[in-house]
């Protein structure tokens, strides 16, 4: 059985024998959701690979504090899987993320495609969505006890896509677009390059300029 994971950046130069003290809303989740107690033993990671196992000797309701019994650096996965996510109503854009997450995926792109109903067109929304995908991939990655976590990069239009599938291309790069008119499966594609972009569109699909 896997422990429970939790998230803290701070968790990054944790050594072995050292108390490290979890702190916020990850230490009240384990205290008072998971009900941790004295001796149990959990997984906090920094989202960049670093995964310590701590035995819990304190516990607060706003804080939990463990001995470091192990710490590792995982390596990146390989390929690298970026997610480019078209915007999409009732939370369809949320769900694709987290299911995502959990597969796998590295880093997600917020899409404004042409067809997307969303609109984040002012920068406090783009800001408090692009926290709520990023606090949906640390959830789904925890969930999965992930060591690296996706990160959610700037909300990018079609011009903006088009250059980071230049530059990735350009790098030996995959770029594979999810489509209706599809006539290869995403299994039969071999992953033979070290990044890949996955692209999926909006409600309405990709336009045929957009495929352009």
């Amino acid at each position: 059985m896997t422990l429970p994971v939790y998230y803290d950046p701070y968790v990054t130069d944790a050594e072995v024998g050292s108390t490290h003290i979890l702190t916020g809303a990850e230490a009240h989740h384990a205290a008072t959701v998971r009900r941790t107690s004295v001796g149990d033993l959990i997984d906090i990671v920094d989202g960049e690979g670093v995964r310590a196992t701590i035995e819990v000797t304190r516990v607060d309701k706003d804080a939990v504090s463990g001995s470091v019994r192990s710490r590792q650096k995982e390596a990146p996965p390989s390929p690298h899987i970026t997610l480019v996510q078209a915007l999409a109503k009732g939370g369809r854009d949320e769900q694709a993320i987290e299911t995502a997450t959990e597969y796998g995926v590295d880093a997600v792109i917020p899409w404004a495609a042409d067809r997307a109903v969303v609109k984040w067109n002012d920068r406090a929304k783009i800001a408090r969505n692009s926290e709520r995908w990023q606090a949906t991939c640390i959830a789904a990655a925890k969930q999965s006890r992930r060591s690296w976590i996706p990160e959610v990069r700037e909300l990018c239009d079609t011009r903006e896509l088009v250059q980071r599938v230049e530059e990735v291309c350009a790098h030996g790069g995959q770029v594979l677009i999810c489509h209706e008119n599809a006539t290869q499966r995403l299994v039969d594609i071999p992953l033979d390059s070290p990044e890949m972009y996955l692209i999926v569109g909006p409600e309405g699909g990709i336009t045929d300029t957009e495929i352009d």
